[in-house]
């Protein structure tokens, strides 16, 4: 395990790049690198922008004018719902995704992302994903019922095609790539910061992103449970939102919102990071009250998840209710004053210089705080049952999402695109572009405000002529052209930037963050060495690091036996604890999930043999991945520079698989609370509970399944035990193998002897508690097939114990849920008697 050093920088550069760098041709679809797949999550989301701009240009041909027959109402529902989904699923969140995962290792100080290929396989599902969506609309089968999907409308009844599928599983299949990067962004800022990072001295952005990952962990999983739903109903007519046999529509909106209004600050707070990197750069002054704005964005990120009923408060919410979500939506104003004084403070302490960044940074200021000022309005519960469903609203959103995602973006795109290209823009063409953006947003969506109070409602294809909307109407399509052109100058100025602008060496703005101190356009590896922080990360001196870190000095500053090796650090102190050797490129993650793909596409056309084998044939694809990871003898601390050693992850309790573990169950979790929460709510308000009921019929089964699993998470305890022993663990894992399986046997015959579960919501609900525990029972059995495979691959010792401690945490897991599970499906009825 000696380190190789190598004599010069040069010799350095190369030999770093012959370990992490992404062979041409083909091989670049076996890539892995946190550089490639940025810019690819990046360009492809920027395609879809564009997408989601035409689409807006063809509602607003449609509604320049009164009686317009420009497309019928058939097809301007496609391109309503599309224009929505494109935007809020297709390109914002995949776009901040795309930049977290550039930059953040470079603002940390890492050389890659905790989970290389989980990143490759997240952009897979989306391009696929998207894919899917797109190729439906050109084909005239794109959903149609609004980008919310509300039911009943998208209800089988009503929506009676593909189209409402195609949203359920294309964004199902998107979302795979969202909760992916959220699990990779948590476990990368909390364990793979530069020696010396404690949190209090991370750059601001890694706060804005760990924040937003972790509520991408909570929020997503709402709307994953409730597309799995809608498609079940739709699917197999088991009626979880339809009214005449126990559902509740409202259960749609609840579990679509739960998602919904978190997302909206999921996608403002990178935006907001991006702004609390570029202010203090331009103004040549550290950020005001960062410790403030830390303590704004994690209480932003807990009160957005009280405040979801406000897109509810006309369907007939209690008083009480109503009064609490108003409050609340009134209260998240306060941590978004915080930053936005912050900002302005550090423009008045410092000294600003105006260039291109700063010009939507100006345009940010003004464009979100009016949409801030009428979310406020909004808020009020009077004001909201007024302007509930009208044109205000959509300029609300406007004003919301493009003032806080979209400026800010392009004040990123300019201050971080000479990082991607290397290059200084020679044209300005940037400038009349934002001014055309400005000017062109304000005339669309500002009068839009107007139509609203006028009484125009929103999602109508057209409109009679003799309300005074006319003359609104199209001005606001005047406005929606003169912003697309600015659009258009801003990717004609790109592409100038990239062909045409002038080379540079090294931190062209004087900011004081760490990805100024590596070349540009970056190595594959980022850091020659990774460097020690001692102050907090944006206040650093990239000039004088980046000649350093070049020469190799500081840690890791060599290479070792061909490995892709960086520093894994303790989450509170930045204190090196770890070696984590990052896999190379691989096709793996490529053809997982083009067979993810054949999955859904399965279910999309109800070839639901064909979706079977395929999903076995992704378990199997997962099981492929871990073979050949980790190492196969105990080394102990190895040598990573400046005088420590450390051990390699393997070896290590708190290393990165184990933390992503942990984020994947709180995924889980959350999924299962948004199940327990549609159960009891259906309890509590539907209609016609609890239907038919099964009796004792149900006891025998349940409490073998319970027993089952209880026992194989104490056996999966021995393992763990009788491993770190030293013994052989084979016998108890495989009994916790057997256990499961028979869990699964006991799971499937109480399904059956439910009630039928097409006849009444409450069959369907215990069905469904019952499939989660089904599921979760057959991943227990893989991670002991997998186990054994590590073990008999050499892979496993008492040291080199991670297979045995994911086990363990899988089947507690399993218990606990799997038993609160049993109980509401024993319990439910009962409840509902005594409710009734």
């Amino acid at each position: 395990m000696t380190p190789n050093h190598h004599g010069s920088p040069i010799a350095l550069h190369r030999a770093l790049m012959a370990i992490w760098g992404t062979g041409p041709g083909l091989q670049r679809l076996a890539a892995v690198n946190h550089n490639i797949l940025g810019r690819r999550f990046i360009v492809v989301a920027f395609f879809f922008f564009a997408v989601g701009g035409v689409l807006s240009m063809l509602i607003r041909a449609q509604l320049a004018t009164s009686h317009s027959a420009f497309v019928g109402p058939e097809i301007y529902n496609q391109i309503f719902t599309m224009h929505g989904t494109v935007m809020m699923f297709l390109f914002a969140i995949p776009m901040f995704e795309g930049l977290a995962m550039y930059l953040l290792p470079k603002l940390i100080g890492a050389r890659d992302l905790a989970f290389p290929r989980l990143t490759a396989y997240g952009f897979w599902c989306y391009l696929f994903g998207g894919g899917i969506i797109l190729v439906a609309m050109l084909m005239g089968v794109a959903p149609d019922g609004g980008w919310f999907m509300y039911t009943p409308l998208s209800s089988r009844p009503y929506t009676p095609g593909i189209n409402a599928d195609v949203w359920l599983l294309g964004i199902t299949f998107v979302e795979i790539s969202a909760v992916t990067a959220a699990v990779e962004i948590t476990v990368t800022i909390l364990k793979m910061r530069a020696p010396g990072m404690t949190l209090a001295r991370m750059p601001i952005f890694a706060w804005y992103m760990l924040v937003t990952a972790g509520m991408m962990l909570v929020g997503f999983p709402p709307l994953i449970l409730g597309s799995i739903l809608l498609e079940m109903e739709r699917a197999f007519d088991l009626p979880f939102f339809d009214p005449t046999r126990g559902g509740d529509a409202l259960l749609w909106q609840h579990l679509f919102w739960l998602f919904g209004h978190p997302e909206v600050y999921i996608i403002f707070l990178p935006a907001a990071g991006a702004l609390s990197t570029i202010i203090p750069t331009f103004a040549r002054t550290p950020l005001v009250g960062y410790r403030a704005i830390v303590a704004a964005i994690v209480a932003m990120g807990f009160l957005s998840f009280g405040l979801w009923v406000h897109h509810m408060f006309t369907v007939g919410i209690p008083h009480l209710a109503l009064a609490f979500f108003s409050a609340a939506s009134a209260l998240v104003a306060i941590p978004t004053a915080v930053q936005i004084f912050s900002w302005i403070a550090t423009l008045a302490q410092g000294r600003p210089r105006f260039d291109i960044p700063m010009l939507y940074v100006a345009g940010f200021f003004i464009v979100f705080v009016m949409g801030g000022l009428t979310g406020v309005m909004l808020a009020m519960v009077p004001f909201n049952a007024q302007a509930h469903d009208s044109y205000f609203v959509v300029a609300h959103l406007h004003y919301v999402l493009v003032g806080g995602f979209v400026f800010p973006m392009l004040a990123a795109a300019y201050y971080w695109l000479p990082h991607f290209t290397g290059r200084l823009p020679v044209f300005k063409l940037s400038i009349p572009a934002f001014w055309l953006i400005f000017i062109g947003f304000n005339l669309t969506f500002f009068l839009m405000h107007l139509t609203g109070l006028m009484g125009m409602p929103r999602r109508i294809y057209t409109y009679p002529g003799n309300f005074g909307w006319d003359w609104l109407n199209l001005l606001s399509s005047v406005g929606g052209f003169i912003l697309t052109s600015g659009f258009v100058l801003i990717l004609v100025d790109i592409v100038l930037q990239f062909r045409l602008g002038l080379p540079f060496r090294r931190d062209p703005w004087q900011a004081g963050t760490l990805e100024w101190a590596m070349p540009t356009p970056p190595p594959a590896y980022n850091f020659a060495a990774i460097p020690r922080i001692d102050r907090r990360a944006d206040q650093l001196e990239p000039h004088r690091m980046g000649a350093e870190i070049a020469a190799g000095r500081g840690y890791l500053g060599f290479t070792r036996l061909g490995r892709q090796e960086t520093l894994g650090v303790d989450m509170m102190t930045g204190e090196p604890d770890q070696v984590i050797v990052l896999p190379r490129p691989t096709f793996l993650p490529l053809i997982t999930a083009l067979v993810t793909g054949v999955v859904f596409l399965g279910l999309l056309f109800k070839l639901y043999w064909l979706a079977a084998a395929a999903a076995l044939c992704v378990l199997g694809m997962f099981l492929l991945w871990p073979l050949e990871i980790g190492q196969k003898r105990d080394t102990g601390p190895i040598d990573i520079g400046e005088g420590e050693a450390v051990p390699v992850s393997d070896e290590v309790g708190a290393s990165p698989v184990w933390w992503g573990t942990l984020a994947s169950l709180a995924v889980d979790a959350a999924l299962f609370a948004s199940l327990a929460f549609g159960a009891l709510f259906l309890l509590v308000i539907a209609p016609g509970w609890p239907g038919p009921q099964a009796g004792a019929a149900l006891w025998p089964y349940a409490a073998a399944a319970g027993l089952a699993m209880v026992v194989a998470a104490l056996v999966r305890r021995r393992a763990e035990a009788v491993n770190g022993a030293g013994g052989s663990p084979m016998v108890p894992v495989g009994a916790a193998l057997l256990l499961h399986a028979g869990a699964i046997v006991a799971l499937v015959l109480l399904g059956f002897n439910l009630p039928d579960p097409t006849a009444h919501a409450a069959g369907a609900v215990c069905l469904a508690l019952i499939l989660y525990a089904i599921v979760h029972c057959g991943v227990g059995c893989l991670l002991s097939i997998n186990t054994m495979l590590r073990i008999g691959g050499g892979f496993v010792s008492a040291i080199r114990n991670v297979d045995f401690r994911l086990g363990r945490a899988w089947a507690d897991f399993t218990v606990v849920t799997g038993l609160v599970a049993l109980a509401l499906v024993l319990g439910v009825p009962a409840m509902a008697e005594v409710l009734r």
